[in-house]
């Protein structure tokens, strides 16, 4: 995201959230006590609800079309009898391809917390001449549904389609923003009860290639508005030892995936998390980029996560989806709700990426405003401080930051803040990428439960 004070793309994913509360027609939350004041909160209700398909089960439940369940080590779904046959025109390229389509249509899932917001995620692999989509349908709290919403057109390369997301998709009572199926107007206590997914893979006509999705679920959340959120009490000092990386060093690299520098927090994040765990790209995959260009596994991760209708790197489940490419490791979006949860994930071994929102002056150290930025958690210290690698850093050596506590919580956790001109605007409300192995460790299982991740 860019780390500049002023609109960013992703700004209008709560704009009519921000419009209602500027308009005074939000309704006040029993942790805010105030609509408009920045008044300390109390301990919030589970926010939270994530859904995962991603056991033999799961995919052998639902309806199929052309799909079909793969057992193994990881199981997935994959195209068994193609469904039909369907033109395509790629609307960055101009060129319409005929493609073999199947689909895999997931069980309702009824929300435990009725939702503002909804966010899919997915890990999959897609060979040459394969990609895939994935949609969301939900019923709203009225018992009405919405249409199927496109969520994402995706492959992990870019030679047979361009990785998009898709605009303009409103029912007048929920819009997509981006890769957030957002409700309207909150204020009217219309919320997503449930939701279905709808997973579609193609291919080249006359092939046996097929996608194979091991992960693919959602992220339904309903945070209160706030200025402000509870202290949480520190608990763990720990630091996880992950990789520097600076963005700013790409500065003006790669114009035609949004120019390097503050646009590549999120995928400069994704690939210090990718090698803590040991992920590695090969001299041969990295060959395309300039070689005199430092960390070209950067500019990489920047070219496959770039969602050509954003224009952008941020895209947060194309991030989650690129970790995934990566042998042994799975990534999903989620929104966590205080500092505690990500001392639980520290304490298993599990760095996080977390988006964030603040001016200048909110974050002690960090020297600059940002209206979204990406950032990785490493640790915490003994005073229960925030240690992060902040890719918005000059160079490798000065991405390690400790934050202040109290600071650094509540710019994550707020979905509300003023902005420079004294506007109320968004904040993210404590969004976060979790990459983790595809077969966690019994900690780091319950970790990832603790947090509402399974």
């Amino acid at each position: 995201m860019s780390r500049a004070e002023q609109p960013s793309r992703r700004s209008v994913l709560t704009a009519a959230v921000v419009a209602a509360v500027a308009g005074g027609s939000a309704p006040v939350s029993a942790a805010d006590t105030s609509a408009d004041a920045e008044d300390p909160v109390q301990t919030l209700a589970p926010t939270v609800d994530n859904r995962a398909w991603t056991a033999y089960a799961d995919w052998g439940g639902g309806t199929a079309q052309g799909t079909r369940a793969v057992a193994g080590a990881r199981p997935g779904v994959v195209i068994d009898a193609p469904a039909g046959t369907v033109e395509y025109t790629d609307p960055h390229t101009g060129t319409t391809a005929t493609w073999e389509y199947a689909t895999w249509t997931s069980p309702v899932h009824r929300l435990s917390v009725p939702a503002t917001e909804a966010i899919a995620s997915w890990n999959a692999h897609t060979p040459d001449g394969t990609w895939l989509q994935v949609e969301l349908q939900g019923t709203y709290t009225d018992a009405t549904d919405t249409p199927w919403y496109v969520m994402g057109r995706w492959a992990a390369g870019d030679q047979d389609i361009k990785r998009t997301s898709v605009d303009d998709q409103s029912d007048g009572k929920s819009s997509i923003w981006t890769d957030t199926c957002a409700i309207d107007d909150p204020s009217t206590g219309l919320r997503l009860a449930s939701y279905r997914l709808r997973l579609t893979l193609y291919r080249k006509p006359g092939t046996t290639s097929t996608p194979t999705v091991w992960r693919l679920g959602a992220m339904g959340s309903d945070v209160p508005d706030r200025f402000t959120v509870p202290a949480s009490t520190p608990g763990l000092a720990r630091e996880l030892i992950v990789p520097p990386y600076s963005q700013e060093i790409h500065r003006g690299q790669y114009p035609e995936y949004d120019n390097g520098g503050e646009a590549w927090c999120s995928p400069t994040s994704s690939q210090m998390i990718i090698e803590y765990w040991g992920g590695r790209l090969t001299p041969e995959q990295l060959a395309w980029v300039d070689p005199s260009y430092t960390d070209p596994q950067v500019c990489h991760a920047a070219r496959f996560t770039y969602d050509h209708q954003y224009e952008g790197c941020g895209n947060w489940p194309f991030n989650a989806a690129y970790a995934a490419t990566f042998q042994g490791l799975q990534g999903v979006v989620t929104r966590l709700g205080s500092l505690a949860d990500l001392e639980t994930l520290i304490a298993a071994g599990i760095p996080a990426l977390t988006s964030q929102s603040f001016l200048s002056g909110e974050l002690t150290g960090a020297g600059y405003g940002t209206a979204g930025h990406l950032m990785t958690v490493v640790g915490f210290t003994a005073d229960g401080d925030v240690i992060a690698n902040d890719p918005a850093s000059p160079g490798n050596e000065a991405v390690r930051h400790v934050y202040k506590r109290r600071e650094w919580e509540n710019i994550w956790l707020r979905t509300k803040r003023h902005n420079a001109d004294g506007e109320v605007v968004s904040g993210t409300g404590g969004v976060c990428y979790l990459y983790f192995p595809a077969h966690p460790s019994p900690g780091q299982l319950t970790a990832l439960a603790e947090v509402g991740v399974r």
